[in-house]
């Protein structure tokens, strides 16, 4: 379970290594930066596919029902969504990466508080201390990128960079909770339709609003287009497995293991945008590794809702009060004569 679980949690990583390069190819060798319209497509695609087959259901869990009871909720979720990836990304402009890498860090202590108080999920001291080691290795990985010089240039305003990376983080949290919720307690298709529905809605009208410009800017060609391409396949591909992951393992889990992402951009890097390599990367994977491991090697506990005993209930505990009560009522009797004149009486 801990071999299928690490395997998961690392191809997750690489489908976010995968639109962390093409997002920063674009930026660098192209100066397009476009987080709101790259979002757009990926949740424009989650409409085609997850929102269509919602439309060709029929009964309790078609498109109309969920809309008529959960509209509103879903409203949210998308909201949460879509600005968490914004804020992030936007967060490059105003902070160093270090920060971003660093703050970043702060959703999983919010996705466990949550995970405590919506799924009433429990944790033991190992679970703990495996979120520790996995913070450490994210501190180590910090480290060789300043010894590396590849953490970036004092931003325009850090207090604001700083802030959108903590609110976006904790936006992320929400959403990994809600979806760990749904996917366990109804489908996975009805999360993915959802969130492509509204996700699309929201980023549209964001996207018309703050992003038209750079849009009309983009010299366009069949390079631009194919890192277009992979970006929107590599994010349809995370948003479609990431749930099959949550459902296997938890919301926690998975974000233990895709901190290892980073360092598979970096790998990347080595030979698309030069950087320099240091023998703290791989020490940084270990220990992240680690700590998912050991996060890993112990499930947690669902606390169990506490509800009062029915007096009308029948279990084992009253099934001899039961017996005493059929046991006081007066049997039913029924008498047949024979042609011998012979009395028979049985009872019921």
């Amino acid at each position: 379970h801990i071999l299928k679980t690490i395997i998961l949690g690392q191809m997750l990583s690489l489908f976010i290594c995968g639109t962390a390069v093409t997002s920063q190819y674009l930026a660098e060798q192209y100066q397009v930066n476009t987080p709101m319209f790259q979002s757009f497509i990926n949740y424009s695609l989650l409409l085609l596919v997850y929102t269509t087959m919602l439309a060709f259901r029929t009964g309790s869990d078609s498109l109309w029902q969920i809309l008529r009871q959960r509209w509103w909720k879903y409203i949210f979720l998308g909201l949460a969504d879509v600005e968490a990836n914004y804020m992030i990304v936007k967060a490059y402009q105003y902070t160093t990466l270090t920060s971003v890498q660093l703050l970043d860090c702060f959703g999983i202590p919010v996705l466990m508080a949550l995970s405590w108080f919506i799924l009433r999920a429990r944790y033991r001291l190992i679970h703990f201390l495996a979120v520790a080691v996995c913070l450490l290795g994210v501190g180590t990985m910090v480290g060789a990128d300043i010894l590396a010089g590849r953490q970036d240039s004092e931003g325009s305003d850090v207090v604001i960079g700083d802030v959108l990376v903590l609110l976006g983080a904790s936006l992320y949290a929400i959403s990994n909770v809600s979806e760990e919720y749904i996917v366990k307690n109804l489908s996975r298709v009805e999360f993915l339709g959802m969130v492509g529905l509204f996700g699309t809605i929201i980023s549209g009208l964001q996207l018309a609003i703050v992003e038209h410009r750079e849009i009309m800017r983009i010299q366009w060609n069949w390079k631009i287009a194919l890192l277009f391409t992979v970006f929107a396949l590599c994010m349809f591909g995370l948003y479609s497995f990431m749930p099959v992951v949550i459902q296997v393992t938890s919301a926690t889990s998975v974000n233990l293991g895709i901190l290892t992402a980073d360092l598979y951009s970096l790998f990347f890097g080595l030979f698309l945008f030069f950087y320099k390599f240091s023998g703290l990367y791989i020490l940084s994977f270990v220990i992240i590794m680690v700590g998912f491991i050991l996060y890993c090697s112990t499930p947690t506990r669902t606390a169990e809702p506490t509800a009062l005993p029915q007096p009308g209930s029948t279990g084992l505990d009253n099934a001899a009060l039961k017996l005493e009560e059929n046991d006081s009522e007066p049997p039913a009797v029924t008498v047949q004569f024979t042609n011998g004149e012979t009395v028979v009486v049985s009872s019921d």
